[in-house]
Parts: C-alpha cells; sequence; structure tokens
C-alpha cells in the first residue's frame, strides 16, 4: 500500500511538471506524460478493482496522460497508442515480473504507444496534405 501511495505521488507530481513546462507536442514529453499517467491509473485501478482494474485504469491513465499533452490533431491517435500500450504493457510485464513488472511495462507500453500514435497521425497528415496537393494540381490542367 505505501508502495503504490509513493509511486502515484511520484507520478503525479512529475506529470504535472511536464504538463506545465515545454513546447507542445514534443515526443519526449508525450512519452513521460503518458507512462506516468499509466502508472497512477494502474495503482488506482489495482486499488478499486484488482488485476483487472489495474488493466482498464492503465489503459485510461496511459490514454489520459498522452491525451494531455498531444497537440490537437494527434491527440486522439497518441490517446488511443497510449491506451492500447498501457494495457497491454501492463499484461505482459504482470506476466514476466508480478506486481512492479506490471507496473514498469504499463509505464512502457504507455509511453511507447503514444508517441508510435502521434507519429502515425503525423504520416497521414502528412499523406493527406501530398494527395491532396496533387490531386487540385491535376484538377487545373484540364
Amino acid at each position: 500500500m505505501k508502495m503504490n501511495a509513493f509511486l502515484m505521488s511520484a507520478a503525479l507530481a512529475t506529470a504535472s511538471l511536464f504538463t506545465v513546462s515545454a513546447h507542445a507536442d514534443n515526443s519526449t514529453r508525450i512519452a513521460a506524460t503518458s507512462a506516468l499517467g499509466s502508472v497512477a491509473g494502474t495503482a488506482i485501478g489495482k486499488q478499486m478493482g484488482g488485476n483487472t482494474g489495474a488493466m482498464i485504469g492503465s489503459a485510461i491513465g496511459g490514454a489520459g496522460g498522452a491525451a494531455a499533452a498531444t497537440n490537437k490533431r494527434d491527440r486522439t491517435a497518441a490517446a488511443i497508442g497510449g491506451g492500447l500500450g498501457g494495457a497491454g504493457g501492463y499484461a505482459v510485464g504482470k506476466n514476466m515480473g508480478g506486481s512492479t513488472g506490471g507496473y514498469i511495462g504499463s509505464a512502457l507500453g504507455a509511453a511507447g504507444g503514444s508517441v508510435l500514435g502521434k507519429k502515425v497521425s503525423e504520416d497521414r497528415h502528412y499523406d493527406d496534405r501530398k494527395y491532396s496537393k496533387k490531386y487540385k494540381k491535376h484538377r487545373r490542367g484540364h
């Protein structure tokens, strides 16, 4: 119980530092905020609903942390990636290293998933612009 309270307070303190500082849409900040949100969600979920609650909490915390740290255009993709990464990371970490492994896995999964989701969204926006210009150029020629 004391370890969970310590982890949660450290996560919330660090998350508030990242939320206040730095530029919007920095990948490192997004990863850290999502990881800390996932750890906090895991701790809260575990207290409320055991292992299933911890998995749900890691998904919600990872998604919330990613959404809070990402710009408006890439927010949804980063949140989905952070949520799926947090839940998957918790499940793998729990099986490999017990309770502590679950916390570490949820943090790493949420961090990686949120940054990956952001990058996928950025690539999609780039492709949309590229094809849009090509279409406009072709249309003017006729």
